[in-house]
């Protein structure tokens, strides 16, 4: 087994309704098996256009133009349909932002979770409904009788998001994708949604790769990082370096605007315009 279960090498894609416009430049990234890679950046910035890369789901408006994805040894662009269909949902997994929408609002949650159990493990329905209701209390849902029997409306946000990450796990796969699983919930629910998919993926051995606009999530859950801006990577490494030891003036202007728990009366502090110009200078956009 190699060390990294992804590697993206040069990933450049543009938006055919922009005309052309670059929204990838010459990404390059590595998962190392069992790892949590955070992939960090502003609205705009990529980042969930590489996660759409990796799944195979990108608009049609977007097209990749050149670079590589490689998941345990095999490119996915160059994979032709069928093929990659048998990966996602089994060996790749998707933690979506959303657990509202990405819920069937029609279907019971104990039926959801059967389906996918079914169709990518091969269980009977007698099997799939006994695991799903295990994957529930995995989750530390406290009533998963109740909720299996339920519907997504019936559901609280949290309660919802933990049936999305007991659903990405129930096929164990080796990379899940969350797609920055916490925006919709309050603080308290999501710290515990952050420790729950750390408790997840560390007795799983799965590799993460963690969207996310936050770096104090980063801080959290991830021990390498990768930062966006404008589609480019500006800096990656280890959390903790990258953190407490950051080289490019963009990524110490990120830091110094998020907020200090060690100084709770100090105000933010805005991203000056000045590190703006000197990034786009950098990157080549006007």
């Amino acid at each position: 087994m190699t060390e990294n279960l992804l590697t993206i090498t040069g990933l450049s894609a543009v938006s055919d309704r922009e005309g052309g416009m670059p929204v990838l430049r010459d990404v390059g990234l590595t998962l190392k098996n069992g790892g949590v890679r955070g992939l960090v950046g502003e609205s705009g910035a990529g980042k969930s256009t590489i996660a759409k890369a990796i799944l195979g789901i990108l608009p049609r408006t977007v097209r990749v133009t050149g670079g590589w994805i490689n998941f345990k040894g095999r490119d996915l662009l160059s994979m032709k349909p069928p093929e990659l269909r048998s990966i996602m949902g089994s060996e790749i997994a998707l933690i979506p932002q959303d657990p509202q929408t990405a819920l069937n609002p029609a279907r019971r949650i104990g039926a959801q979770l059967a389906d996918g159990l079914k169709l990518k493990r091969g269980m009977s329905a007698r099997t799939a409904e006994a695991y799903a209701l295990q994957l529930l209390a995995d989750v530390q849902i406290r009533d998963p009788d109740r909720v299996m029997k339920s519907f997504p409306h019936q559901l609280s946000g949290g309660m919802r998001q933990r049936v999305l990450i007991a659903a990405a796990f129930a096929v164990e796969p080796e990379l899940v994708i969350a797609d920055e699983p916490t925006t919709a919930l309050d603080v308290t629910v999501q710290k515990e949604i952050l420790r729950l998919i750390r408790h997840m993926q560390e007795a799983r051995g799965t590799g993460v790769l963690f969207v996310t606009h936050d770096l104090g999530i980063v801080a959290q859950i991830c021990d390498s990082v990768t930062l966006l801006y404008a589609g480019k990577v500006i800096e990656e490494g280890p959390v903790r370096n990258v953190l407490e030891n950051p080289k490019h003036a963009y990524t110490k202007a990120l830091i110094a605007a998020g907020p200090r728990y060690d100084r709770p009366d100090a105000g933010l502090e805005p991203v000056p315009e000045a590190v703006f110009r000197e990034l786009r200078q950098e990157i080549g956009i006007s």
